[in-house]
């Protein structure tokens, strides 16, 4: 369930005047759950890309391999996804900015996912002008299937996600590219094309 006073919350404006650091060669997919992103970054994978996968996949991952449960993981939510945008942080500054790279998930993200964990959102804003990426796709969503997601995502917070997700990186100044649903090779094909139209 998406907390009300989280979606109350604005960005500020004196941050969102705030330089880009670094520009590059990344492009961003993002989307609620159930949206194929990671069937859609593995097919990438395989037309010899650099990726970062998923920085809240692997977290739960890695914790799960430590003998946590699910639930415990997600018991303290606000603690998580700060945890969860560390990591992304992390896996953006080992990433050469001129190197063509996809992204599931960026920093961005997490603006959205702390206003669904009641986090003030305004937290994360300035780290996400370090670097500036080359384009945003934002997926379109596919029927929700909850055993397939690690995340709280009922249909409610999904929708919550997608509208979100679509808000904050336009406020940070992205032409956001919404993928439509299509068999997956077409829609790398759909991201493909708007990356060489771009270039």
């Amino acid at each position: 369930m998406v907390r009300t006073c989280s979606r109350t919350i604005e960005l500020d404006p004196d941050i969102l005047s705030t330089p880009f650091k670094i520009e590059t060669n990344w492009y961003v997919l993002t989307g609620a759950a159930c949206t194929g992103k990671t069937t859609l970054i593995e097919l990438v994978a395989e037309k010899g890309y650099q990726i970062v996968p998923e920085s809240a996949r692997i977290f739960f991952e890695q914790e799960m391999e430590k003998g946590r449960a699910l639930a415990d993981i997600r018991k303290d939510e606000g603690s998580l996804q700060r945890e969860i945008a560390a990591m992304q942080w992390k896996f953006e500054h080992t990433c050469d900015p001129n190197r063509a790279t996809f992204l599931d998930r960026a920093l961005p993200d997490s603006l959205t996912f702390y206003r669904v964990s009641g986090l003030n959102p305004n937290e994360i804003l300035p780290k996400c002008y370090f670097h500036r990426y080359s384009a945003v796709f934002l997926l379109d969503r596919l029927p929700l299937h909850r055993d397939q997601t690690l995340g709280p995502e009922d249909d409610e917070t999904s929708e919550f996600l997608n509208e979100w997700l679509l808000r904050d990186y336009r406020a940070l100044g992205y032409h956001v590219i919404k993928v439509p649903v299509l068999p997956p090779p077409e829609r790398l094909a759909f991201i493909l094309q708007r990356i060489s139209e771009k270039q």
